[in-house]
């Protein structure tokens, strides 16, 4: 008998068999949209948010059957992929059987300048005169101009002053476009000049004169830890290659929006600093990782680094782009670097830190937008741009970030060494009818210090003893229309909102926080003991930082925690 003639279980069985793997199937459509959208890209790993920003803003959210063929075509697990799409603020998952939102999204800003400006009022009168059905509108953190608040964004384009009438108009004219300003060209900048001390350098530069240069200017990080600039080059340098650079260009802190200035401004100033600390380190690629909230910045670099690469001044690639996805807690280091790998921004447990092990774990340099400003300033016009310029004992020059109840905010440049004094008189003094109360001097991180206090330097180093910080110089005034303690819960609720949930004293501390933040008499001793607890336990610094704005508050507003104020 021949086999395919014999009985067998194979012939007897009722054809249940399974026809297709375990697990949800990729479907044909999705994947060819996906990998339309793709290209010709590397399906490398570290490149998933790009293509998560893809897919979005193609078609306004990520469905489950483009996750799903996203994850066939880069050969990763769909779980990863989810992971990582439902971590960011920017990413809308759509699960089966849910329904897409809609096509239009308003993002009202509801930082603590934009909330003295009105912001929950706004967000309320457009949830009452908008279609729900085509119109989402949300609440988001601080979007970084915090100088024109209210703010909002209706799709990608900010409105200043933000009213609903001016809502309402941009819906109509359909403009939910990002709005380019005019800023300085790479045929402008390289016609005054620019580039030519990059070439200098890389034709017959000497490390330790450079590195001497800049140490002998007194620049420091400008990201608001302040380390010495040319000591960290050394560091770097030091380790074995291959070595990156990345630019920390997500500029999140509440009240901060210096980067974003020069940025829209001079950025040729910036990428010739970059340039400059490449070659110093000698790194391999430079990474610039920009806050998804600065669609306008996002758009002047992608055009202008393409002018250095048809110029030949940077090979195609050596300068890698990388957009962020609303996620406050990128903005420290190691969870920027994560990120730029494609992955949730969990900041790394250190040691090692980002000098030895960064990207890929290679050793990396990390310096901000306004740090790699000032380096090529100091390299084009000598060092002697900050050291020369004293105030009360300190030397160089501060970008503060100036908000709140002033009449001029904005980015005033004053000398380091300035109080608030002068700060509150370079920003045109306080709004009329309104008295100088308290400020917030380095972003929610530094807390609240009142009025009393407003003839300390506003410099590194200098507030360290009274229990704050300045940070990156994001600095909010409050008058006495204000109360200290609703400035502290939104700084709070920032806090509890951005956590990236990795450590329980951070997660929790900061929900816990908020609670006892709104009874009318707070618990002074149990919220010490939290305080204590944050500082000491979290990972990174903002659960160590999360609890000043409530030390600040017991220390110096005990009248409006008390349960007696109004």
């Amino acid at each position: 008998m021949a086999l395919d003639d014999r009985e067998g279980v194979w012939k007897r069985a009722r054809g249940k068999g399974r026809h297709t793997p375990k697990g949800r199937q990729v479907e044909d459509q999705p994947w060819d949209e996906v990998r339309a959208l793709l290209g010709n890209r590397p399906r490398r790993r570290d490149l998933l948010i790009e293509f998560l920003h893809l897919i979005q803003d193609e078609y306004g959210h990520l469905s489950a059957e483009h996750l799903r063929a996203l994850a066939e075509e880069m050969r990763i697990g769909q779980a990863e992929i989810y992971e990582v799409a439902t971590f960011y603020a920017h990413f809308d998952v759509v699960r089966e059987g849910d329904v897409p939102p809609p096509a239009l999204t308003i993002r009202v800003c509801d930082s603590l300048s934009c909330e003295l400006a009105g912001a929950e009022q706004l967000k309320a009168a457009l949830e009452d005169g908008l279609d729900p059905s085509q119109v989402r509108v949300l609440r988001a953190p601080c979007m970084g101009r915090c100088d024109t608040a209210p703010v909002l964004e209706i799709g990608h384009n900010h409105i200043d002053h933000a009213t609903p009438e001016k809502v309402q108009t941009a819906i109509l004219l359909d403009d939910t476009h990002a709005h380019v300003p005019d800023y300085e060209t790479f045929e402008t900048y390289s016609a005054g000049g620019g580039y030519e001390k990059l070439a200098e350098l890389r034709e017959n530069g000497d490390f330790e004169a450079v590195q001497d240069e800049i140490l002998g200017s007194g620049l420091r990080g400008l990201g608001g830890a302040g380390f010495p600039s040319g000591r960290k080059w050394g560091f770097v340098r030091a380790e074995p290659g291959p070595r990156y650079l990345a630019v920390n260009g997500d500029e999140g802190e509440p009240g901060t929006f210096k980067d974003r200035y020069y940025l829209e401004r001079t950025p040729h100033i910036f990428l010739e600093g970059m340039l400059i600390a490449a070659w110093a380190v000698e790194a391999d690629t430079c990474f610039i990782y920009m806050r998804d909230e600065y669609p306008a910045v996002l758009k002047i670099l992608a055009r202008e680094i393409a002018k250095l690469e048809e110029a030949g001044i940077v090979a195609p690639g050596y300068i890698d782009l990388r957009r962020g996805a609303g996620a406050y807690i990128c903005g420290e280091e190691s969870a920027m670097i994560e990120s730029i790998e494609g992955k949730r921004g969990i900041p790394r447990h250190r040691p090692p830190f980002v000098a030895q092990v960064g990207i890929f774990n290679r050793p990396t340099l990390v310096n901000n937008i306004e740090t790699l400003y000032w380096v090529c300033r100091v390299m084009r016009e000598g060092g002697e741009i900050l050291s020369s310029v004293e105030k009360n004992g300190r030397k160089g020059l501060r970008s503060y970030s100036v908000s709140g109840r002033v009449k001029n905010p904005g980015v005033h440049l004053l000398p380091a060494g300035s109080t608030m004094t002068d700060i509150i008189e370079a920003a045109g003094g306080m709004l009329d009818g309104h008295t100088f109360k308290a400020y917030q001097p380095g972003g929610p991180s530094a807390g609240i210090l009142p009025a009393t206090m407003a003839d300390i330097p506003m410099d590194f180093d200098v507030l360290q003893e009274y229990g704050t910080f300045i940070g990156s110089a994001a600095i909010v005034v409050l008058s006495d229309h204000d109360r200290a303690r609703d400035a502290a819960l939104n700084m709070l609720r920032f806090f509890e909102d951005e956590s990236c949930g990795q450590c329980t004293p951070c997660r929790v501390g900061c929900e816990k926080a908020v609670k006892l933040m709104q009874e009318d008499a707070w618990d002074q001793d149990l919220l010490g003991d939290l305080c204590q607890i944050m500082g000491d336990a979290s990972i990174c610094g903002l659960g160590q930082a999360a609890s000043n704005p409530i030390k600040l508050m017991m220390q110096h507003f005990g009248d409006e925690i008390s349960g007696d104020a109004q």
